[in-house]
């Protein structure tokens, strides 16, 4: 398995600002690391990407909907716009080399309907997330779906509502992703509903039930590398940790706290944590 950073603990667009960082996390031992794409150029993303290699990190990247941009919007607008969108984001990955793009692709982010996700979202999701697979699929990245907790979305909240969904999309560059913190506060059973998404995982998000360093809360991680193991995952292990240096990711992501001392803390205690439990 290889083990990234998500780059989201300290920005929404990537610049040479971040270099040391970069280089830090190279040093430090990570694989590679997520890339937010939510704003930018070309040539931002063929620079950055150009780094990358140089650095020898790999690369995957995460994305978010908005409301103008729903897959499973009632209006036939709204879901071009986001067929639109997601074919620019992942232009934008293929030129900073990732391998993945992930995310809550089905849906905008913190937007509520007030009942439960209906028949006809459900097709539109599939409808939609099947045209941009093949786009995915041309620049040989894979779609990884994410599933969130009740409290950031009503469409997708369980893994195997996850399941259902990239089942009925039935497309190669589309797979199912895990996230532990959401994972934490859906699952009646996290250890199982993980390993019924065997053969349909395609990428892993390690999260603190507080959204701090991995090891430092309550999540069932033996279980969760227990059953990684036993499903034969052997692709990315992403940290992702969320802080109070954005002020309008941190009110998204309902962050109202600090939870970590320093952000290095994260990435080297996080490590030094994912290894552990990789060695056991």
């Amino acid at each position: 398995m290889k083990i990234g950073m998500n780059l989201l603990l300290w920005t929404t667009h990537v610049t040479s600002a971040h270099d040391p960082l970069l280089a830090d996390l190279r040093r430090t031992g990570y694989d590679g690391v997520e890339i937010p794409i939510f704003e930018g150029t070309s040539a931002d993303y063929r620079t950055l990407g150009a780094k990358l290699r140089d650095l020898g990190l790999g690369t995957t990247a995460v994305t978010v909907m908005s409301p103008d941009a729903s897959p499973i919007s009632p209006d036939a607008k709204a879901r071009a716009a986001a067929v639109d969108r997601l074919r620019w984001v992942l232009d934008r990955a293929a030129e900073c080399g990732a391998e993945v793009l992930c995310g809550p692709l089905h849906s905008p982010l913190g937007v509520f309907s007030g009942v439960p996700a209906t028949a006809d979202e459900n097709a539109r999701g599939v409808e939609t997330l099947r045209t941009v697979a093949d786009h995915a699929a041309a620049h040989g990245i894979t779609l990884a779906i994410e599933y969130l907790n009740r409290f950031e979305n009503y469409f997708l909240t369980t893994a195997a509502d996850n399941l259902r969904l990239v089942a009925a999309v039935n497309h190669p560059a589309c797979g199912c992703m895990w996230d532990t913190f959401h994972a934490h506060i859906e699952e009646k059973n996290p250890a199982a509903a993980l390993a019924a998404l065997r053969g349909h995982l395609v990428h892993v998000h390690l999260s603190e039930n507080d959204r701090g360093t991995p090891g430092t809360g309550q999540v069932n991680w033996r279980a969760t590398f227990d059953t990684l193991r036993a499903i034969g995952y052997d692709r990315w292990l992403v940290i992702e940790a969320f802080g109070r240096a954005l002020p309008e990711l941190a009110a998204a992501t309902r962050v109202w706290r600090d939870l970590f001392a320093d952000p290095r803390d994260v990435y080297t205690a996080g490590l030094a944590f994912i290894r552990e439990n990789l060695a056991r």
